[in-house]
Parts: structure tokens; C-alpha cells; sequence
């Protein structure tokens, strides 16, 4: 029955399943990746590259391939194959008619499913499991196959170009990346086991610093211990050992006349050497940062400073907080805060399902925690933000708020700062009217 012809129907169909391997392979291989694997080496990974940066040229060498392939199969499933069966099945006495139909329809079904599964479905599986692999492993015989058709593939390709232009599209990828996207390929990394539940918080941690202002990260003024210059070396010894601190800020006269930085390692080392304390001499110069500075490029500022600590400055030239390195660490990694958080963890879940969230919590991690995207424009920066952002004024005990399915409830007031929200999923049972 002509094994040759099946054998080479057979080999046709997968040169055809190669070439779909190698189209959806470089077309979903992600350029970043690709990048990585050429510095390291990798064979074929340049060329890869090449392939990938110019899609017009690519697909029309892999087409003209399939073209091909497709002409050839047919010509030999129609002439030789399909008459062969045909015959075959005359020799049991059909006649011509029902012969030729079952011969040539059993050929092109056999073919069709071929070419469907050798041809297309496993080997494009295959390519998504691992496009960059496999574009390097396919990117020399493309750029061979590329040079060798290279009149027809560049007609093609200046073809598709015109019509594109005509369409109005464009022929450049978009390679932006979102910052969902980013998040949505941490999540698989972290459901496949490459990445641990801590590390991806600290990844989560380190974009919402990019996109927070320094005045959400740093320690406000009402919480900044400050000296007074002038003040009795006994207060100061006082004053320090009473804190708990390692800096402090240090004015004179007035609150406001901030004159730098002192560091309670030095006050230490001057009174063990029993020398007369000098706040003038033992005070140093800290970096003025504006409260509207992004928090991730304080970093820099903060590495740059002798005491690694910054004071906080709104537009009017007020002395707004503080900002250290274990603000910035405390933003990636979660709260560290020793004095406070002893006492008054960032958020606790209650055995009703509902959460005691502390007042200076950062909204971010609240609606982290809660599933809901935190809000992009606004001019609050803490859970007591949120609150107050939608009353429109200072609540009063058990006030509260609903968003997005959510209730927010002031359980806890510190004088007028709000210390406590209590948040509860709105249910039937548990929807209450808002004060």
C-alpha cells in the first residue's frame, strides 16, 4: 500500500508540528527571560532574541514552511495514498464511485487527525510548557531556514507590513509590564513552591515602597522624642535613659529650630569617659528629605547620611517626622516597632472572623490583608486616614464606615486620634446602621 508514501506523510507532519513548536515558542517567549539565558550562555538564546524582536520576519519564514509542508502532503495524501486505497477497496467489489469516496475520505480523516495532534495540539503544549527552552533550542534552524527563504520571507514580511500600516497597528510587541502582572507571577511562583509566603511579602513590600510617599513610611512628629540643646546634661541622661531610643532630635529654643541629630552611643561614650556632656559638639547633621519624596528613593539619602536617619519636611518648611532605615526595613518586611506593637499588634482576627486593626496600620497592608485593592488617590496613608477620609470629620466612639463590603467600626479613640477600627464583612447578620 506504499509504506514510502505513509512514511513520508508521517515526516511531513511532524516537520509541520516542529515549525508550530518553534512559532508559538518564540512568539510567547518573554524577552526579559530570554535576556537572562543569553548572559548565561545558553546556545541559541541570542538568536532567539533576534527571532522574537522581529515577528514579521519570523512568522513569515515559519508560514512558508507550513505552506509548504501542506502542499506536499496533500499532493501525496490526493495522488498516491487515496488512489491506493481506492484500488484497495475495489478489489473487494465496490464500485468506482464508493471506492474512490471511502479511499480518498479514510486518507484525509487518517491525515486530519495527523496533523492535528502531531501537528499542532502536542507540539504547541509542549512549547507552552517552556517557550524559552524551546526557542533556543529551534532558533538556529529558524535563522538557517530564515536566510535560506530570505527573498520570499522578505516579500512576506513587507507585505504584512503594509497591511498592518494599513490597519493602523503597529509591529512592536508591548512589552510593559503591569504591576498586576507582577504581583499575578509572584502568586504562581509562590503556589509552585519556588518562592516562600515571607518572600513574597517582602517582594509585595518592596513595590508598595515605590509607590508611597515618605510622610507613609516615617514616624510623626507627635511620636519623635525630642531635646532641648540647652538642657541640663542630667535631664538629657534622663531623657535618654527613660526613652528606649538610640537618636534623638535636637532643637534649641524652639521646637521648630531643629538642629540635628544626637545618637545615645555618644552620649554613652562621653559620660564613660567622664568627660563634661556637650550636646553642641556630639550632635550631627541629618538629610532634610521632603514629605513628598517617594520612600524607596530615601533609601539612597539614608545610606549617604553618617546617622542614617532623615528629618521630614512638608512645603511650608515644617517639621513634619522622622524617617529611618528601620522605617524602610519595617515597610518591606512588616511592622518591627518595639515600644508599640508589644502592646498593640498591626491586626489581630478575632474568633467571630472580624479584625482589630490598629489606627496607624498603613492602608496598604490593611487591604492587603482584607483582599481589596487599596485606594491610588489619597491624600491618607493609614488605616485613622481611611476613616477619616470617608466621615469627612472627627468620629466619635462606635461611628463607622462601609466600603466595598466591608464595615469599618472606631472601637478605640486615643483623645482625637483613632486607635482601634474593628472590620467586619457586611452580612445579613451583621449589617447595622451607621452612625
Amino acid at each position: 500500500m506504499g509504506y514510502i508514501d505513509i512514511i513520508v506523510v508521517v515526516v511531513l507532519t511532524a516537520l509541520n508540528g516542529l515549525l508550530a513548536m518553534s512559532e508559538l515558542a518564540v512568539a510567547s517567549s518573554r524577552m526579559p527571560k530570554l535576556r537572562a539565558m543569553a548572559e548565561q550562555g545558553v546556545h541559541g538564546a541570542r538568536r532567539a532574541m533576534r527571532l522574537a524582536s522581529d515577528p514579521g520576519r519570523f512568522l513569515s519564514t515559519v508560514q512558508i514552511g507550513i505552506t509548504l509542508i501542506g502542499i506536499l502532503a496533500g499532493a501525496v495524501s490526493g495522488a498516491a495514498l487515496g488512489e491506493r486505497v481506492s484500488l484497495w477497496f475495489a478489489s473487494y467489489g465496490l464500485s468506482e464511485t464508493v471506492s474512490e469516496a471511502l479511499g480518498y475520505g479514510l486518507v484525509i480523516s487518517a491525515i486530519t487527525y495527523l496533523s492535528l495532534i502531531i501537528g499542532e495540539l502536542v507540539p504547541k503544549q509542549i512549547a507552552l510548557r517552556n517557550p524559552e527552552r524551546i526557542a533556543c533550542m529551534v532558533a538556529p534552524a529558524m535563522t538557517l531556514l530564515a536566510r535560506v527563504a530570505a527573498p520570499i520571507v522578505w516579500f512576506l514580511d513587507r507585505s504584512g507590513r503594509l497591511v498592518l500600516a494599513l490597519l493602523g497597528q503597529t509591529r512592536q510587541r508591548d512589552e510593559t509590564v503591569t504591576d498586576a502582572e507582577i504581583h499575578s507571577m509572584i502568586a504562581e511562583a509562590e503556589s509552585a513552591g519556588v518562592i516562600e509566603p515571607e518572600e513574597r511579602e517582602m517582594i509585595a513590600g518592596v513595590m508598595r515602597l515605590g509607590d508611597r510617599p515618605v510622610r507613609s513610611v516615617m514616624v510623626p512628629r507627635a511620636d519623635v522624642q525630642m531635646i532641648d540643646m540647652d538642657d541640663t546634661p542630667a535631664r538629657i541622661a534622663k531623657v535618654l535613659a527613660d526613652s528606649g531610643h538610640s537618636r534623638f532630635v535636637v532643637y534649641k529654643d524652639d521646637p521648630d529650630n531643629i538642629v540635628g541629630v544626637l545618637q545615645a552611643k555618644d552620649v554613652a561614650v562621653s559620660l564613660l569617659r567622664k568627660k563634661a556632656l556637650n550636646v553642641k559638639q556630639l550632635v550631627k547633621q541629618a538629610p532634610v528629605i521632603p514629605d513628598t519624596v517617594d520612600a524607596l528613593d530615601v533609601v539612597g539619602r539614608l545610606k549617604e547620611s553618617e546617622v542614617h536617619f532623615g528629618l521630614v519636611y512638608d512645603e511650608y518648611g515644617h517639621f513634619e517626622g522622622v524617617v529611618t532605615t528601620a522605617d524602610i526595613l519595617e515597610a518591606i518586611a512588616g511592622a518591627f516597632r518595639e515600644e508599640r506593637q508589644a502592646e498593640e499588634p498591626e491586626m489581630t482576627e478575632r474568633s467571630d472572623g472580624s479584625l482589630l486593626i490598629a489606627g496607624w496600620t498603613p492602608i496598604d497592608h490593611a487591604m492587603q490583608r482584607l483582599g481589596l485593592p487599596a485606594p491610588e488617590r489619597r491624600d491618607y496613608q493609614t488605616m485613622a486616614g481611611f476613616v477619616l477620609d470617608h466621615l469627612g470629620h472627627l468620629p466619635v466612639l462606635g461611628e463607622a464606615v462601609e466600603h466595598r463590603g466591608y464595615r469599618f467600626e472606631v472601637v478605640d479613640l486615643d483623645g482625637r486620634r483613632i486607635d482601634m477600627v474593628m472590620v467586619q464583612k457586611i452580612t445579613p447578620q451583621t449589617r447595622r446602621p451607621v452612625i
